[in-house]
């Protein structure tokens, strides 16, 4: 399957590497302070991930507005999903535990999604599209898990949360070096 404008897409990847290394610096950071501090509040887990959806929202708006060809529209649906999951947590900031798990689990769904669609856009253009698709799939089988078992506990939420966090972070932080290489190469392929 052959996607018209992934060359452009990789172009901004490539010229926006140190965007998808500070979203998953965020990423690894939000989740080691769900690890660390497994006994935060409802209210500040809500703070947090809002902070967090709404940033990594925005630099995924900023690489899909930056890019040309047609397969942006991936990132800058991306972004937008994470931008509204931002607001939606900031706005209603007494949600209760059951509607944080489903607006993190469609947010986590949506976003896998994208990035596993980005990353097949990518496929011929780049080796090293596992990261991308890695992190896509780690997100949408977090989003399923919270979405089937929305009995979990707070306690369980935070610590998925953080272990999705950390490895989604990881993947990013992976793609973003592995795309930064292929800066001035005038290389086709990242391997």
């Amino acid at each position: 399957m052959s996607y018209s404008g992934s060359g452009s897409l990789l172009s901004a990847l490539t010229a926006n590497w140190w965007a998808l290394l500070l979203r998953g610096l965020l990423a690894v950071l939000f989740g080691l302070i769900a690890l660390f501090m497994p006994g935060i509040t409802l209210a500040a887990l809500v703070l947090v991930f809002g902070a967090y959806a709404l940033v990594d929202g925005v630099f995924a708006l900023v690489a899909g507005i930056r890019g040309t060809g047609g397969s942006r529209w991936v990132l800058i649906i991306e972004g937008v999903l994470g931008v509204l999951a931002g607001l939606v947590t900031f706005v209603w900031p007494g949600i209760t535990a059951l509607v944080l798990l489903y607006v993190i689990a469609i947010w986590a769904i949506f976003t896998g999604v994208a990035e596993i669609v980005t990353a097949i856009a990518l496929r011929r253009e780049i080796e090293g599209e596992w990261a991308l698709i890695l992190g896509g799939a780690l997100s949408v089988i977090f989003g399923i898990i919270l979405a089937v078992l929305p009995g979990v506990g707070l306690l369980s939420l935070v610590w998925l949360v953080g272990i999705y966090a950390i490895l989604f972070g990881i993947a990013l932080i992976v793609l973003a070096f592995r795309v930064r290489g292929m800066q001035g190469t005038g290389s086709s392929r990242v391997r």
